[in-house]
């Protein structure tokens, strides 16, 4: 029955792939009054085009409903949450106007939800309850250097005190002993104490070291006569006695450059069931453009960013217990530049594609490898081509995640560089000596890549743009399928919206893809005309989801899954499954979803029963919600079930 619904299947591609050959071989005068673009949406429609290549449609919210959508993350309920804070929008900021939506792609409504704070870059990732992980976002936006009108930047702030931290408010003035000019912090600071250094051989006292706080200031006045350029030692007003005579300020350049944006400490973890956002402790570090990935022990750690002064988080990475609510910081100091792209391997350890999003230096933290976080120990991984072109490349878990091979795909330049990379590069991290070897090449140099993982093992990869943030009309209007069996990509349906910097996208649980996103620097080739954010959704249904026989029928079964254990739910279709996947939902963002996995389960068959197994190690089965699928023998998907691995 199988073979002739194959057949049928075949015979239903062979006639539409005739029909829309013999279209266009009709005469000129012909294509003349049927017009170019109707024709090709008629070609697009025709079921066999569909069941090779697939279908995009757009999704338009209403108007009041719409927003500048910078992250997106599939709920457990099945709904998406949309996120944009002020939506790289400098008058929402002012205004503090910050947005959140619920969108529910089966029954297609979509809701407003109050936001707490500006969300707008921040970092997220599932926790095993459920709920969302949020932390981080934005306290300031960018100023461009010719819109500086105060002098200012990083004042370091010494406290020689051994015995206690002083704090200073914000509005503390700090005035140079050499050039004699004031300067005004933005913030309160706090201070640590010094530390005091003994001989470990001896125990003798050897001294103290000064604790040290970060502030941004800024000069009194308007002008450039109130820069500086060189380090000076600064008194701070206000205090008195030993105070006095134990803080001071070191500061370099304070100048009239361009100022990055500021981050802020605020995390919530957002309750898909309640929908709405629940404050908890906040980091010790303020982090725009951080990436928040799970550990081995079921803690979240939290990297890279700005922080409340615009500077790249030195190293003080961080994590947060889901147990208590709180934050602690590492022990050790590893650097890496913002939205790095980092995954949980099978022995705990964590892997570093990579792949980033932007802001830090070009030579630190920027080589592929793998971090021991425990010890703080990296072992790089080489053989990566266009090593510096890997800024907003995307890098995806290839299905199944036992076989523990990445694929890293495009990537540009540092910062707003023209360069791009038509590469993927694949690297096994179960092989003796793990080394990157290229994958087959797109066909254009691709920023902003959207990769998601597909129910049958296959990738989706789409749009992108060549240039940064679409800059000379660059986007690219290309999708591709990689079969991870074959190692090549097949072309498929072209998206019907350009997708650049701010996009992502997302594999829903009936087997479609949500794209969403995109922030254009220009809306013309000429680059004259400044871009507009793109606020509509866009679905694609693989061409596996317009078959003759349609979606394996799944059912019943247990809501929780223990680790090791097993589950039996029902299939009319239970004889035709050749392969069972548990797919962990995504959280996306500037080309950086840690999330997304998808784990082989074992299963056996009995009538209308299918037994599945989840595999023990809990750092291939992290703790969470997942999606669990069938596939047919054609590689069809079922509507995922919602499991949770406790």
């Amino acid at each position: 029955m199988k073979d002739r619904a194959g057949r049928r299947r075949a015979r239903r591609i062979a006639m539409g792939t005739a029909v829309a050959l013999a279209l266009a071989g009709m005469n000129g005068p012909w294509l003349y009054r049927f017009g170019t673009e109707k024709y090709h949406q008629y070609r697009i429609d025709q079921p066999g085009y569909k069941a090779a290549h697939g279908k995009w449609e757009i999704v338009e919210f209403p108007e009041e409903y719409r927003q500048n959508t910078i992250h997106a993350a599939l709920l457990r309920t099945g709904k998406v949450l949309l996120v944009a804070g002020s939506g790289n929008d400098q008058d929402n900021f002012d205004a503090k106007r910050y947005d959140t939506r619920i969108w529910d792609p089966v029954k297609g409504t979509v809701k407003k939800v109050p936001t707490p704070t500006d969300l707008f870059c921040t970092g997220h990732t599932q926790l095993a309850n459920g709920n969302l992980l949020i932390a981080g976002g934005t306290k300031r936006y960018e100023k461009l250097q010719g819109d500086v009108k105060k002098a200012g930047g990083l004042m370091l702030v010494h406290n020689e005190n051994p015995d206690e931290p002083i704090t200073l408010p914000a509005g503390t003035k700090f005035t140079g002993k050499e050039n004699g000019k004031t300067f005004v912090s933005k913030d309160p600071v706090l201070v640590p104490r010094a530390e005091k250094e003994f001989d470990p051989a001896t125990g003798a006292f050897l001294g103290t070291t000064p604790g040290v706080g970060r502030i941004y200031v800024e000069a009194q006045k308007d002008g450039a006569e109130y820069e500086t350029g060189t380090q000076e030692n600064y008194r701070v007003h206000g205090l008195t006695g030993a105070d006095a005579r134990n803080t001071y300020g070191i500061a370099e350049k304070l100048a009239m450059d361009k100022k990055d944006f500021q981050g802020i400490r605020d995390a919530y973890e957002f309750d898909p069931v309640a929908e709405k956002y629940i404050k908890v402790d906040p980091m010790k570090e303020a982090r725009w453009y951080p990436t928040l990935t799970t550990l081995s022990d079921g803690r979240i750690l939290s990297v890279s960013g700005l922080d409340d002064i615009g500077q790249l988080v030195p190293g003080k990475n961080e994590v947060y217990d889901p147990q208590t609510g709180k934050w602690a910081y590492t022990e050790k100091v590893r650097q890496f530049p913002t939205y790095p792209a980092l995954f949980l391997m099978q022995n705990g350890k964590v892997f570093y594609s990579g792949s980033n999003a932007g802001y830090g230096p070009d030579d630190v933290g920027r080589d592929p490898g793998v971090w021991d976080v425990e010890t703080n120990t990296f072992e790089k991984v080489p053989g990566l081509s266009d090593p510096d072109l890997m800024e907003t490349s995307g890098t995806v878990l290839l299905p199944p995640a036992q076989d523990e091979r990445y694929m890293v795909i495009g990537g540009g330049g540092v910062g707003e560089s023209e360069r791009s990379s038509e590469k993927t590069r694949i690297v096994d991290l179960k092989a003796d000596e793990p080394e990157f070897v290229d994958g087959p090449s797109l066909d254009k140099g691709t920023r902003y890549p959207q990769v998601s993982i597909l129910p049958n093992d296959e990738v989706l990869v789409t749009g992108g743009s060549e240039d940064y943030r679409g800059r000379g009309d660059s986007n690219i209007l290309e999708a591709r399928i990689y079969d991870t069996g074959k190692n090549e990509f097949r072309r498929v349906a072209d998206p019907l919206v350009g997708r650049n910097y701010h996009s992502g996208s997302i594999l829903l649980p009936d087997g479609r893809v949500m794209v969403f996103g995109s922030d254009s620097l220009y809306a013309d080739k000429a680059n004259t005309k400044p871009g507009t954010f793109e606020q509509r959704i866009e679905i694609y249904t693989p061409p596996y989801l317009y078959g003759d026989t349609g979606q394996p029928d799944l059912s019943g079964g247990p809501k929780t899954v223990e680790r090791g254990g097993s589950a039996t739910f029902t299939s009319a279709d239970a004889a035709s499954v050749r392969s069972v996947r548990l797919i962990r939902p995504s959280a996306s963002t500037h080309v950086t979803d840690v999330d997304q996995r998808s784990i082989a389960l074992d299963f056996t068959t009995d009538g209308d029963k299918i037994t599945v197994t989840v595999p023990e190690n809990g750092n291939l089965v992290q703790s969470g919600w997942y999606m669990l699928f069938v596939n047919d023998g054609e590689g069809v998907p079922s509507k995922a079930q919602w499991v949770r691995v406790p």
